[in-house]
């Protein structure tokens, strides 16, 4: 048992944690991340609020593009980390669960109360009614809309995006809302640009004060959505402890730093803490 790994286990086993998460968690799933080990696609570029909104063309590639990436989303299961982390939290030695992830596999795994910093990719807003509908009611409106739509994905991307090329998306058909007939439909996630609602963030940034301690599971800190909690909690005192495959941008106000799988990591800390120690014989 490594230091690193002995100093996580005390970290959580004094209980009050808030666990921030990011794509890194779920790879395991099959949901690959951007900058980690299995970010094959680096170079991708998420779509923006603003070209969703104003660029028909950009909309249809988009829906074209998730339309297929929606196949591995949906599939997707709780892997040994997200199992984990529930455990954790029934055993009570969490406060919170903040995600920066879009694929539900938090609930999934059964836990409760997880703050979703960026929305659901399972579920669909219009931008006009405000209607909100289920992502497999959109699916197969799409599949009947583009009954001869037989892309093929090379790589899906942790927004439920996939690489595909131009011409393999000319005449995609996307759908407006089914309840008011013409709104534009958007998955319920923040895209880049666009802006997380002021009570989510005021809520993540409320948890995190409170906390005994912030643990970072899977997540880069590239962007400030999330590190921005890293700084919260450094500035309040509040020690910080990172489970991530590479270096983060928060590695400088870690109390502890431990580079390794997730899955196999948190499993063996939810061991080590919930699991009945034998008696001496």
């Amino acid at each position: 048992m490594s230091d690193e790994f002995e100093a996580l286990t005390r970290l959580v086993a004094a209980g009050g944690v808030v666990v921030l998460s990011g794509a890194g968690l779920s790879t395991e799933s099959g949901i690959p991340d951007y900058r980690g080990p299995s970010g094959a696609a680096r170079r991708h570029t998420p779509m923006t609020y603003q070209a969703f909104t104003r660029d028909p063309v950009a909309r249809r590639r988009y829906w074209a593009r998730s339309h297929l990436g929606w196949h591995t989303i949906a599939r997707a299961a709780p892997n040994d980390g997200h199992r984990a982390v529930a455990r954790l939290q029934r055993a009570g030695l969490l406060d919170g669960i903040i995600t920066q992830n879009v694929d539900g596999l938090h609930t999934a795994a059964g836990a409760t109360g997880v703050i979703e910093l960026h929305g659901r990719l399972d579920e669909v807003t219009c931008l006009d009614c405000g209607n909100a509908t289920g992502r497999d009611e959109l699916h197969r409106r799409l599949s009947e809309a583009n009954p001869g739509f037989d892309a093929v994905a090379a790589h899906v991307n942790p927004d439920g995006d996939v690489d595909l090329p131009d011409e393999a998306v000319t005449g995609f058909r996307a759908v407006d809302c089914g309840v008011c007939g013409t709104g534009m439909l958007k998955p319920d996630v923040v895209f880049f640009g666009e802006t997380v609602p002021a009570p989510r963030v005021a809520d993540c940034f409320a948890l995190v004060e409170r906390a005994r301690a912030l643990l970072v599971l899977g997540s880069s800190l590239t962007v400030m959505s999330g590190r921005r909690f890293v700084l919260r909690a450094a500035k309040h005192g509040i020690p910080v402890g990172i489970v991530n495959q590479g270096a983060t941008r928060g590695d400088g106000y870690a109390t502890l730093r431990l580079d390794a799988p997730l899955g196999a990591t948190l499993t063996a800390l939810t061991a080590a803490l919930t699991e009945p120690v034998p008696a001496a014989r």
